[in-house]
């Protein structure tokens, strides 16, 4: 009988977390992997309750803030997989708190369009990467991972707002795609940062761990698409990239 593929993408599947963690190399990858989402998540829930105060309406605030909550869900159900593994979730997102907020620090937005295209952007980029990494995970790892990536309602109401600014008063769009060009710039450069640093993250990117064909030349098809994706969000935003 046939190896199962991984639903949704034609590829075989390498089993559930109970067979896959028995290999100490895997469930450390793991366990990385799933302290910085969860810190991300944490982040990305303080980054849009902060952003909400730069909102012009009250419709707009609400909007964030109900975005916010639902970042917060998923750090919630991240945090309780790593208990739940026998990690510590403190100490599994420990290792990404200075750079996730390195990158915050230096793309802190200027006004709430700023913010707007961080939000799209600097969010897909992730949801990109991790989407790409979850295709070679566990199933039960992977299913948790697409979970908390799912849309929680900034991409159409970013493009939205942005198309609209933009429309009203036509030459913010040369400054938002500088803003965007910046972004991708340094969320490539942050994440090329913690997987050269920790261990465990960069060998199951270059195939280690029993997944299967994944090597270097692949993590550079990785990042062409990352990159191709990025492109068509800037392009949706009406803003060139």
């Amino acid at each position: 009988m046939e190896a199962a593929e991984t639903a949704g993408t034609g590829r075989e599947s390498i089993g559930d977390w109970a067979k896959c963690s028995a290999d100490p190399h895997y469930r450390d990858a793991v366990v990385d992997l799933l302290g910085a989402l969860a810190y991300g998540e944490l982040s990305a829930f303080e980054r849009l309750a902060e952003d909400a105060k730069l909102a012009p309406s009250l419709a707009d605030k609400a909007a964030l803030a109900e975005m916010a909550s639902a970042e917060f869900h998923h750090y919630r159900l991240l945090r309780d997989r790593l208990a739940a593994v026998d990690a510590d979730p403190e100490q599994s997102m420990r290792p990404f708190v200075e750079p996730l907020d390195s990158f915050h620090r230096m793309t802190a937005p200027a006004d709430w369009l700023e913010g707007l295209v961080k939000a799209f952007v600097g969010d897909a980029i992730a949801a990109d990467f991790y989407r790409e990494v979850a295709v070679r995970l566990d199933d039960d790892t992977r299913d948790l991972v697409l979970g908390v990536m799912a849309d929680t309602g900034h991409a159409q109401f970013a493009v939205a707002k942005v198309r609209s600014a933009i429309d009203r008063e036509p030459r913010v769009g040369g400054r938002l795609a500088l803003w965007g060009r910046r972004l991708m710039g340094e969320a490539l450069s942050q994440a090329q940062r913690v997987v050269a640093e920790r261990d465990a993250l960069s060998n199951l990117l270059i195939g280690g761990a029993e997944v299967r064909g994944f090597d270097l030349v692949e993590v550079g098809k990785m990042f062409n698409r990352i990159t191709e994706a990025h492109t068509k969000r800037m392009a949706a935003l009406g803003l060139a990239s």
